[in-house]
């Protein structure tokens, strides 16, 4: 596929194959390679993930080391480090083919006072690390790490909070504002990740207060839209329209979603209507018009498209090259996890696409929870650990045959 878009006066070529692999493994050692074909290769048997977590769980709980197996192996292929300054070396990396990262802090969140506390302060390291690193365009943190989920859920339903609650809200609110405070000085872009849908309304009314306060030159702020809910084009076109109405710039992070089956489950315990679309089609559909809408509003909407999906990558590009949208525009960006779909980050950063990486990081021990809920999503997903494997096969072959 070789389009031709004409922009600022010059012509540019762009070709993207996500059957490239000597493009998609450029940085890849052929040792790199070799860990990559067994980790995909164990993730492939649906078993093995099955039982990972609980077994992980138990030596957790345990305190039982188990650090001198995963650091060399999982987590060397899905983690950028312990700490930031760990994560140095797979920044630059990553940059020497035009990739850029975006520094997670993946441990998950604890309902005390000390652990929001200590999160509160890494995430602003982070912002501010940022802030100071031309390769690390945005930062990214998860809300619940900064409030109590009890509280979340209350307000975020139709019921009335207890005095205790609205307090916590309040924290809640104030520790949102000191990271889009942050990263608005800074001049970093900070995005939001979704949660469950119960305690989502609450987060959404926050990050929109957000929006209004520092979103009024350009997109800081960016809220997650998880298509996976059937409500979601509704929501971004009402985002929108408050964008437009009230003069602000609207961060809109795409993503299909993490939490389906336990989504479901609790609709079904608790007895209201499923949240989530009716299938993968449904998603699908809605996940592409989001781009599409976005595309269109594109003087009042930043786009963040999150998607290990092919079709999808090949279409915001696609929609970028029909409206003449330079491919290094700042305000449209495609991500992949760290360590995965390697095809579609690569090559399309080889095309001049602004794209980034996810680099999660953290202490082994609280990472790995995270790293297998990753590994879940991607063994959940039809046909992509067998994407990732033939890939890698594929590239090994050719190296072989050289």
């Amino acid at each position: 596929m070789a389009p031709e878009l004409k922009c600022y006066n010059r012509t540019i070529m762009i070709k993207i194959d996500f059957e490239d692999t000597r493009t998609a493994f450029s940085i890849k050692s052929n040792r790199d390679l070799r860990r990559a074909h067994i980790l995909f290769k164990l993730i492939s048997y649906p078993i093995l993930v099955k039982i990972g977590n609980p077994v992980i769980n138990v030596f957790s709980a345990l305190r039982i080391p188990i650090g001198w197996i995963v650091k060399p192996t999982a987590f060397k292929h899905f983690v950028g480090g312990e700490t930031l300054e760990e994560c140095q070396p797979a920044v630059e990396k990553l940059k020497t083919a035009n990739v850029y990262s975006i520094l997670d802090y993946s441990v998950e969140g604890k309902e005390n006072d000390k652990a929001i506390a200590a999160a509160l302060q890494e995430t602003l390291r982070a912002v501010k690390n940022a802030g100071s690193n031309p390769h690390i365009p945005f930062a990214v943190f998860k809300p619940t790490a900064f409030g109590k989920h009890h509280a979340l859920e209350v307000l975020s339903s139709a019921g009335t909070p207890d005095e205790k609650t609205h307090e916590e809200g309040e924290n809640f609110r104030a520790r949102i504002e000191q990271l889009c405070k942050t990263a608005h000085k800074n001049d970093v872009p900070i995005m939001i990740d979704a949660e469950d849908t119960y305690i989502q309304n609450f987060i959404d009314q926050v990050v929109i207060d957000m929006m209004r306060k520092y979103n009024k030159e350009r997109s800081i702020v960016f809220n997650t839209y998880q298509m996976y809910r059937h409500d979601r084009i509704g929501i971004l076109e009402a985002d929108i329209k408050a964008a437009r109405k009230e003069k602000f710039f609207l961060g809109a992070k795409f993503v299909r979603g993490a939490y389906m089956e336990r989504e479901r489950a609790r609709a079904e315990k608790m007895s209201y209507p499923d949240p989530i679309q009716p299938d993968r089609e449904s998603t699908d559909r809605d996940y592409n018009l989001a781009l599409k809408i976005s595309m269109d509003n594109l003087d009042v909407v930043s786009i963040f498209n999150g998607t290990h999906n092919e079709f999808s990558s090949m279409y915001l590009a696609q929609l970028m090259i029909e409206q003449k949208v330079d491919p290094a525009d700042k305000r449209i960006w495609f991500s992949q996890l760290y360590g995965m779909s390697e095809h579609i980050s690569f090559n399309l950063a080889a095309a001049g696409f602004n794209v980034a990486k996810y680099v999660p990081y953290g202490p082994v021990r609280f990472v790995l929870p995270y790293l297998m809920r990753r590994v879940e999503e991607n063994t959940s997903v039809k046909g992509q650990t067998g994407r990732e494997l033939s890939l890698i096969k594929k590239e090994r072959q050719r190296r072989k045959a050289q």
